[in-house]
């Protein structure tokens, strides 16, 4: 064995799901954001976000979201919101690293808007993954200018063809690709590697 050496990142995105984030813009359109800081404990999710952004500024004055989870063949159309942002004022770090004002990020990505149920921004309609929630919650986390967002998942709404076959309200892992992100760069899921004892587990004991 080698013995492990201390480094110093300037990230630790070791491999987190890629998810658009839509929130409501305060003339009623919808924003959509790229971003992989997120993770769920039970119905709810826990977003890492730009303070500065224009989905910070949305989901402080109108907290509803939908979490849009594209799969793999998506990346493309993800791609193309990188280095944009919603806000027509650009402070002096995002306009030295290159980002633009884009009003339409539907538009601008190919997506298209798709109807919510429980919430007022719009979904994606390609991503077959909506979860659908409200904030319950925005903590501060300083330097670097970040915030940490609690939302309360309202709806999960899944294509179809992702569900466990004699299981309505499961996700089959075979069929579910998900876009994930490891240190800045794209990545897809390999092949299940080994069985899980988790998996005997019966999902509906705990919904």
């Amino acid at each position: 064995m080698t013995s492990h050496i201390d480094i110093d990142p300037a990230i630790l995105y070791f491999g987190t799901p890629v998810a658009l984030l839509s929130t409501l813009n305060e003339d009623g359109t919808t924003n959509l954001m790229p971003m992989s800081s997120v993770f769920w404990l039970g119905r709810t999710a826990v977003l890492g976000v730009g303070a500065s952004s224009q989905t910070a500024r949305n989901l402080r004055d109108r907290p509803e979201i939908v979490i849009n989870l594209p799969s793999v063949d998506l990346v493309g159309q993800v791609d193309r919101l990188a280095l944009t942002t919603g806000s027509a004022q650009l402070s002096p770090a995002k306009a030295a690293r290159g980002y633009a004002f884009v009003a339409d990020k539907y538009a601008r990505a190919g997506l298209t808007p798709y109807g919510s149920e429980t919430v007022l921004p719009t979904s994606v309609a390609e991503c077959p993954v909506h979860l659908e929630g409200r904030v319950s919650s925005v903590h501060d986390l300083g330097a670097p200018k970040l915030v940490a967002v609690e939302v309360g998942v309202t709806a999960v709404r899944v294509a179809p063809e992702l569900r466990l076959d004699g299981h309505p309200h499961r996700i089959d892992p075979d069929r579910w690709r998900p876009l994930m992100m490891s240190f800045q760069h794209f990545y897809g899921l390999g092949d299940r590697v080994h069985p899980s004892s988790l998996a005997s587990i019966d999902e509906e004991l705990y919904r």
